[in-house]
């Protein structure tokens, strides 16, 4: 019974925190392309980074939580 509270637990918030870090991702691979290709680097890319760190926190949060 102890360790199923336990694994629930465990896995709270992995499915938030793991979509933050493909808006992570996402968000540096095109800022990287971007400015390899000698664009200007648009604000949506950094956007993209911004909401993918509040996401993975909000997501950590959760795991962190205890109910």
């Amino acid at each position: 019974m102890m360790d199923d509270t336990n694994n629930k637990n465990a896995t709270k918030g992995v499915i938030t925190r793991l979509f933050g870090v493909i808006l992570i991702i996402l968000g540096i691979l095109n800022t990287m392309l971007a400015w390899r290709g000698g664009f200007a680097v648009s604000d949506l890319y950094i956007a993209f980074i911004s909401f993918g760190v509040f996401v993975y926190l909000i997501g950590a949060v959760q795991r962190g939580s205890k109910s």
